[in-house]
């Protein structure tokens, strides 16, 4: 299953979180696959796309993170699996 990870440092945390995303390169744990990883300039937030096939292994992901950023997490469909759901809500089976 895909999912979206957004996440949000505040500026009393940044440092913090900066020096753990060096050391450990914010991998996450096992069971895990970091599909992707973006950083918005200028602000301390971004967002990922992860895939999983046992949810708890994300909570365990946003537990590792979150004494130091607010994590948002958002279970995704690609293009090809929306599409049908797309069509079937407008009648077009």
């Amino acid at each position: 299953m895909l999912f979206i990870v957004s996440w949000s440092i505040s500026p009393e945390r940044r440092n913090s979180a900066i020096e753990r995303f060096l050391k450990t390169g914010a991998v996450p744990p096992a069971g895990v696959t970091m599909l992707g990883r973006w950083h918005a300039v200028g602000r301390m937030t971004g967002f990922g796309v992860a895939e999983a096939s046992d949810i708890t292994q994300i909570q365990k992901w946003v537990l590792d993170w979150s004494d130091l950023m607010n994590m948002e997490v958002y279970p995704a469909l690609t293009d090809e699996q929306a599409a049908p759901l797309l069509a079937a809500a407008l009648g077009q089976h």
